[in-house]
């Protein structure tokens, strides 16, 4: 099996069996896209839906917005023979890991399955929300992803030095 990993901002796209694109999300988004037809499939992982209305985004920034991941995911498909009337997506990720970030996640994922719904593509699994990371693997020639929650780290270890007769910790 062939392991293609993809980090924020990236997306792969694959026609060949054999093969598996893999990411780990927290707040950010990662759709699973493939057309069942020409069996050609991809993912991608973004950070936020959509820049605020009055802000600007340059060129180089614009990758880490779900608007632009989609389209480079779709066009990428579609240079490689796929069909749009033949996408079925998965979309994994969307969590509220962060207390003090307010819903990022929750406002991602809405977005994307808006993208998704105002585009035509049909909906399969749906694993979004909560307050965990994801590890999402997608084996785009079959169409087959599957999520599971990344276990909370272990509690650090912090280390304590006696000096002269007091404890100090750092």
């Amino acid at each position: 099996m062939h392991r293609i990993s993809i980090i924020q901002g990236e997306h792969a796209v694959v026609g060949e069996p054999g093969t598996v694109i893999t990411t780990l999300l927290g707040s950010c988004i990662a759709v699973c896209l493939q057309d069942s037809v020409t069996r050609i499939g991809g993912m991608n992982h973004f950070l936020l839906g959509e820049p605020g209305k009055d802000q600007r985004v340059n060129a180089h920034e614009l990758q880490r917005y779900g608007l632009h991941a989609m389209e480079l995911l779709i066009n990428a498909m579609m240079k490689r023979g796929a069909t749009r009337n033949g996408f079925r997506a998965h979309l994994y990720g969307g969590a509220n890991i962060v207390a003090g970030l307010g819903s990022i996640g929750s406002s991602n994922a809405a977005f994307a399955r808006r993208f998704l719904e105002t585009e035509g593509i049909a909906i399969g699994h749906v694993d979004v929300g909560g307050t965990r990371a994801r590890k999402v693997e997608f084996l785009p020639y079959e169409g087959k992803a599957r999520s599971t929650a990344v276990a909370d780290a272990p509690p650090i270890a912090v280390p304590v030095t006696p000096r002269g007769g007091e404890l100090e910790l750092f």
